[in-house]
């Protein structure tokens, strides 16, 4: 199956309410070593973030004045600067928060981190409570898994059991992460699928597609006069 989310979160989360002090989250980072908070509402829902850099800001700007060229320019720094003036969690808060459920897939809550540019996502449940908490360095934490292992599920759950191959049709290696998969496989649909599948699997840093496919559009032998 492909890896989730819940397969390697953190369910215990240094969170915060938007009453904390900018006080009180500085010492809260160094002693729990922590690069962001959770910012939560009375009933335990996520309602933003607060991170290092978001704190950082305070520091950074209180010395630099607000006045910048450019209309689009000058409304950012004044926002930056409005909430570097923010002396609680919910001043300092970035919001919405970006999260992820239990059930998403690695895959998205990578995306989400690249594409957003965060170190960490809080985790919610249905009605947006936090159950914990994903950074950067779990989602990597799939990729530190013995390639026998990757070999044996490749093997013995996908073509075996999900595909209901006799695995020896094909040859599957793995080394350092890396599949190679050689073979003729009956369709070049079935092929595809199967590396597909393979990519998904959890360990896996990418799949060499070795298969001999067959010709897409048999040539079929004219009438012999």
């Amino acid at each position: 199956m492909e890896p989730t989310v819940k397969d390697v979160m953190t369910t215990r989360v240094v969170s915060v309410t938007k009453q904390a002090s900018f006080r009180t989250m500085a010492a809260a980072l160094r002693e729990h070593r922590v690069s962001a908070f959770p910012v939560v509402d009375d009933d335990g829902k996520v309602i933003g973030v607060v991170s290092e850099a978001d704190m950082l800001a305070k520091e950074a700007l209180k010395s630099e004045p607000e006045g910048m060229p450019g209309m689009i320019t000058g409304i950012l720094r004044r926002k930056e600067h409005e909430k570097a003036r923010g002396t609680t969690a919910g001043d300092l808060m970035t919001s919405p928060a970006v999260t992820v459920t239990p059930d998403d897939t690695i895959q998205r809550a990578a995306r989400l981190m690249y594409t957003r540019k965060v170190k960490r996502l809080p985790v919610v449940d249905a009605n947006g409570h936090l159950v914990g908490i994903i950074g950067r360095t779990d989602l990597l934490t799939m990729f530190d898994r013995p390639d026998e292992d990757i070999r044996q599920e490749i093997v013995d759950t996908m073509l075996l059991h999900e595909f209901l191959i006799d695995p020896r049709t094909f040859r599957v290696t793995v080394e350092s992460g890396v599949v190679t998969m050689e073979g003729c496989p009956e369709t070049a649909a079935l092929g595809r699928a199967l590396v597909r599948k393979a990519r998904h699997v959890r360990g896996v840093v990418a799949v060499r597609d070795r298969f001999t496919y067959p010709d897409t559009y048999p040539v079929v032998a004219g009438p012999v006069f």
